[in-house]
């Protein structure tokens, strides 16, 4: 398996983790007004920059 392809499922899990622990501390933390931040929308594009990356690398010679 390429690094782009054993990459993605590893960035999905780490994202969804950092996003989850955040969730749970701005539940926990009620009272302050700290604004969360974009981990979703970071995941989703650094995803999406692997399967660029890998659809690249797969269809050119240095795949083969």
């Amino acid at each position: 398996m390429c690094m782009f392809c054993a990459a993605v499922p590893v960035v999905g899990a780490v994202g969804a983790k950092l996003n989850v622990e955040q969730n749970h501390k701005i539940a926990l933390d009620e009272d302050t007004l700290a604004s969360p931040k974009p981990i979703a929308v970071i995941t989703a594009s650094v995803v999406c920059l692997l399967l660029v990356g890998s659809l690249v690398y797969h269809t050119t010679m240095f795949g083969r």
